[in-house]
């Protein structure tokens, strides 16, 4: 009896402690979209509910990027069966610049009434609905980091595209694509989870997950060694802002028996903070001191660590390294 009840009151905590969790994902503006019709006939239409609803165009953004990753969803299938590239002629170059905005303004509008889209549609429909009102946004194309192999991959590739807005005289940068959910390689499938992080996301993470193909933003250029090079970070870490400070390479190179150390933004001794080894197995993190706000320790490489090393907060994982033997 006494084990049942133990049972029923950790599973009383963990539906609170999740609840509280779903809670805290939501702003007030989102709060208030949630409530939204699913659908709407015209995109015109969702925009005067957006302006009827919210003063700031911040907050206006901000519902523009919640009712899409709410109600729209990632056209995997798509992704893996692209559609013919759409040919023409033209006789000028405003013939020219009037075709390929017809054939932009449909897709946002396919991808409107379907609610599904890739990339593309994702960041023309965003910048189309930012504009109905008043607010001004560009898209940036470029390369992704989503994957254990983009550790120290060689070069970038433009498979990607993202916005970015002008809000109070300063530009922000916004992936709803990556807002909507993402895909779950274990079940082969894309999964729809709301993820606030990539609206408004600082660019020292967002560049760390994204490089432009012109290799700069507002005129500074970016470390494309940095990009390539570096640790892949998660969503949870640039929710909880868990920077790592070191090492500054997401490769590491050692030998039997080295010993690395580590620091990481917003950890303490008391936190749930572990690695996985070869086997899945989970190895909490010991030998850990408090250090201006972040955790530093130290991890001895040895035949129970496979080629990557990925820390995990709780249930969250937050950076993984790729090893490599000396």
């Amino acid at each position: 009896m006494k084990s049942k009840k133990s049972y029923f009151l950790i599973l009383f905590l963990s539906i609170i402690f999740l609840q509280y969790s779903h809670a805290q994902k939501y702003s007030a503006v989102d709060k208030v979209v949630l409530k939204y019709p699913k659908s709407f006939d015209t995109t015109e239409e969702l925009a005067q509910r957006i302006e009827k609803d919210f003063n700031s165009d911040y907050d206006k953004a901000r519902a523009i990027y919640s009712w899409m990753a709410f109600n729209m969803k990632y056209d995997f299938n798509a992704f893996l069966n692209p559609p013919r590239t759409q040919s023409f002629s033209y006789r000028n170059e405003a013939e020219k610049q009037r075709k390929i905005q017809e054939l932009n303004d449909n897709m946002l509008q396919k991808a409107f009434k379907s609610q599904k889209a890739v990339c593309e549609g994702f960041t023309l429909l965003y910048q189309h609905l930012a504009s109905l009102v008043g607010i001004k946004s560009e898209i940036i194309r470029g390369d992704s980091k989503v994957r254990l192999a983009d550790i120290g991959q060689k070069n970038t590739t433009s498979n990607h595209a993202w916005n970015t807005i002008l809000i109070d005289g300063k530009w922000r940068l916004v992936d709803v694509t990556w807002g909507q959910g993402y895909y779950d390689s274990s079940k082969g499938r894309m999964v729809k989870d709301f993820e606030p992080s990539y609206f408004d996301t600082e660019p020292d993470y967002f560049f760390a997950k994204h490089f432009p193909d012109s290799g700069s933003y507002l005129g500074h250029k970016l470390s494309k060694e940095d990009f390539l090079n570096g640790p892949l970070i998660y969503n949870k870490a640039i929710a909880g802002d868990n920077k790592v400070i070191a090492p500054e390479s997401g490769i590491i190179e050692v030998s039997k028996g080295d010993k690395v150390t580590f620091q990481i933004k917003n950890i303490s001794k008391s936190s749930q903070f572990y690695y996985l080894n070869r086997r899945n197995q989970a190895v909490r993190v010991v030998n850990a001191r408090e250090k201006r706000g972040s955790l530093e320790f130290q991890i001895t490489f040895d035949s129970s660590i496979g080629d990557f090393i990925t820390f995990f907060l709780d249930t969250n994982s937050i950076a993984s390294f790729k090893v490599v033997s000396k």
